[in-house]
Parts: C-alpha cells; structure tokens; sequence
C-alpha cells in the first residue's frame, strides 16, 4: 500500500494555473474591493489588528453581512478614504 503523490502534485498544478495571476495575493497580505466601481486593494494582514481598520470592517459587516459572494471582502467607503485611511496606517 502507498501514496499516490503524483495526483496531489497535479492538483497543485491544476490550482495554479486556473487562478490567474491578477487574482493571487502575496502571503501576509489580503484583498478589500472599495467604492462603487469595487476598485481592489491589496493590504497588509497587519492592518487587520488597527482599531481603525476594524471599524472599517465592522461597517462592512453591517452593510453587506459576513455573505460575500464575489469572494472578495467589500469594504463600503469612498475610494478616498480608504486610501487616506491606509496611507494613515502605513505610517506606523
């Protein structure tokens, strides 16, 4: 009896090549879809523990609930704020 690693290496084969490239998000790093044309942001996980932030997602929660069927999180601000609001972050 053995391992059929073989399949499990075409499998992460597979994943790869059906993501596209624009979609991948480096490690330690998410993606948030802000405003009304849904313009996406790629930020530090890091960002996740700001008081700040997390007021951000609680407005997030409130408006569009914990469903995000796009599979992207949805953050309801103008593009310029947030953009203020990250700029802020990367401050510190």
């Amino acid at each position: 009896m053995g391992f059929r690693l073989p399949r499990i290496f075409n499998a992460r084969r597979i994943l790869r090549v059906s993501i596209p490239p624009a979609l991948n998000v480096p490690k330690g790093y998410f993606a948030v879809y802000v405003g009304e044309n849904q313009k996406r942001f790629v930020i530090p996980v890091s960002h996740l523990s700001d008081p700040i932030f997390q007021d951000l997602l609680s407005l997030s929660e409130e408006e569009f609930g914990y469903d995000h069927p796009s599979g992207g999180l949805r953050i309801p601000c103008c593009e310029d704020v947030f953009v203020d609001v990250i700029s802020r972050l990367n401050r510190f």
